[in-house]
């Protein structure tokens, strides 16, 4: 397809090319004193305030931006997704992660066929099964109570779970119904990570969750065969099938791994993995560690983002509003970065879950036909809970390089704290610090300033701020499992609207592909030179030093066979 499909070549994204020349001679200082504009700038939605009047746009930006999205066709991709065509083109699939947090009298099409039946029947099974193996009714091998997890995984099965699991382990519902139990995450192929997540557990409490779609990814199934030789050598390897579940949809695989094909639970191939934590992927291990009735709030609240994208109108869409924000400062701003900073402890993990879910959906060089894109997609994602970045990367982000930032804050703390003789609570200082640091960013600091405070002229340059630095806010009610669902899909679906209006493919992931093909020559050079004596061939010269190197030196690590 030509080039001139690309949304680049529209009239309506020139015209915000030369919007940016314009808008550079205003300072945010200049725009945070029209109250008028700052209003217009905040939008609610079921509890939540976005606050994007710190963005360095004006209400002629946000109509530019309103146009661009209609010449990308925003609302008829919206639409497609939502209907259940296969917009995941480069593998002809559907896009439904929605549907796995329908509620259950909801259609939701695909191919013809009702999909959200599908989805309720596995979350019933997950439902009977947690709460079987929580009362005691399904026990292991030796009638002990399977009271420790462990969800293998990695990436998109890995990193939206933990993400929940982190946010939840201190909400004072979720704590309740997790007293006594415990889950952990095995994702890394490193045996450090296994030795981790072992440590301390008996085989006898302990059931093994592995999630792999089509049961044959190299990190996980190694992982899993690692599992299985450690509850086998304690108990036997008929105890496998009382202590090993699997989340897959290659029924033979794991019936030939030793798993029951009953114990296994589905998801379809409309699930991206980085979109899976809706499925049985995250349900699953989250319904054994909390219960079913937790989980299933935590999906209401992403059901209720779902409808709220696909029908609000642009202005009101919290993640229509996010997601055309970062393509301005991507895309015509220049900034290549997004800080994402989370002004609650519970939310650690979020940002390594969304470095996944952004990067690899937008990390895209041709547009959606194949045409090599004349622009840069996609944001590096990094991100810390506040207050500890503060004290870690924030200085670059005052002083240094110009990096957009979102700032997460909770009104209520999972777990208050309130000190007698304090000024405020804990949690007020924490947000104390999450509403200072917004403002210390667009408006900075001047020379004049620090002259009326008498500083030293020699420090003087030292301690300027530019300002003038981009952030937006979103403030949430709490940090309940609805809430946590409502974060969650608020970012999926920011992140969907960038793909869209970028024309490009935010639901393959190719660049994982040549690494992982790579690893499979390397894997059988290190066999043939370990078992066979081999000599390195069919490398460069780098690595086959470094190869040759790790061969010799690692050689008496390796045990010898009989």
């Amino acid at each position: 397809m030509a080039s001139s499909s690309l949304i680049y070549e529209t009239g309506l994204w020139k015209d915000l090319r030369a919007h940016v020349e314009e808008i550079k001679k205003t300072h945010l200082r200049e725009l945070m004193s029209d109250t008028e504009r700052c209003k217009s700038m905040m939008v609610e939605f079921d509890g939540i305030l976005l606050d994007y009047s710190r963005q360095i746009v004006n209400l002629d930006t946000l109509n530019k931006l309103y146009n661009l999205a209609e010449a990308a066709h925003l609302k008829e991709k919206i639409n497609r997704m939502f209907n259940g065509e296969r917009i995941y083109s480069t593998e002809n699939r559907p896009v439904l992660h929605i549907a796995l947090r329908a509620p259950r009298d909801s259609v939701i099409n695909s191919d013809g066929k009702n999909v959200v039946l599908d989805v309720w029947q596995v979350l019933d099974k997950i439902q009977d099964f947690s709460e079987r193996v929580r009362s005691g009714a399904w026990a292991g091998a030796t009638g002990k109570v399977l009271k420790d997890v462990i969800a293998i995984g990695i990436g998109g099965s890995f990193l939206g779970p933990l993400f929940v699991h982190t946010a939840l382990q201190t909400d004072p519902e979720a704590i309740e119904f997790a007293r006594g139990r415990q889950l952990r995450f095995l994702a890394n192929v490193d045996p450090i990570d296994v030795a981790r997540n072992i440590a301390g557990l008996n085989p006898e409490t302990t059931l093994v969750v592995v999630v792999s779609k089509t049961f044959t990814t190299a990190e996980t199934m190694l992982n899993a065969r690692t599992l299985r030789e450690w509850i086998s050598a304690a108990l036997g390897p008929q105890a496998v099938a009382k202590h090993m579940v699997a989340v897959s949809t290659n029924l033979k695989l794991v019936e030939k791994f030793g798993i029951d094909p009953n114990n296994a639970f589905a998801f379809w191939d409309w699930v991206g993995g980085r979109y899976s934590v809706c499925s049985a992927v995250g349900v699953l291990p989250l319904s054994l560690q909390y219960g079913f009735s937790v989980v299933e709030k935590f999906l209401k609240g992403a059901s209720s983002i779902d409808q709220h994208f696909y029908s609000a109108p642009f202005e009101k869409n919290l993640p229509v509003l996010l997601g055309l924000l970062s393509v301005w400062n991507v895309s015509f701003l220049g900034y290549p970065a997004r800080a994402i900073l989370p002004y609650s402890q519970a939310l650690e993990k979020f940002a390594p879950h969304i470095q996944q879910v952004s990067m690899e959906s937008n990390g895209k060089g041709v547009s959606i036909d194949g045409v090599p894109l004349p622009y840069e997609t996609g944001e590096i994602d990094f991100g810390e809970p506040g207050t500890n970045g503060q004290h870690s990367f924030y200085q670059l982000i005052h002083q240094g390089r110009v990096i957009p930032c979102d700032f997460i804050g909770a009104v209520k703390s999972q777990q208050p704290v309130y000190l007698k003789g304090e000024m405020v609570s804990n949690h007020d200082e924490l947000m104390s610090n999450f509403f200072a640091q917004p403002d210390a960013l667009a408006y900075g600091k001047t020379a004049e300033q620090l002259l009326k405070e008498n500083v030293p002229h020699p420090l003087i340059p030292h301690k300027t701020f530019s300002g003038n630095r981009p952030s937006l806010s979103l403030l949430l009610p709490s940090l309940n499992a609805y809430n946590i669902g409502q974060l969650l899909a608020i970012y999926e679906h920011r992140i969907a609207v960038e793909g869209f209006v970028w024309g490009i493919n935010s639901f393959d992931q190719w660049g994982v592909e040549l690494g992982k093909s790579l690893a499979t020559q390397v894997r059988k050079q290190l066999h043939a030179s370990r078992k066979k004596g081999e000599p390195v061939e069919g490398f460069n010269f780098s690595t086959t030093t470094m190869l040759k190197r790790y061969l010799e030196e690692s050689a008496d690590d390796v045990p010898k066979e009989d």
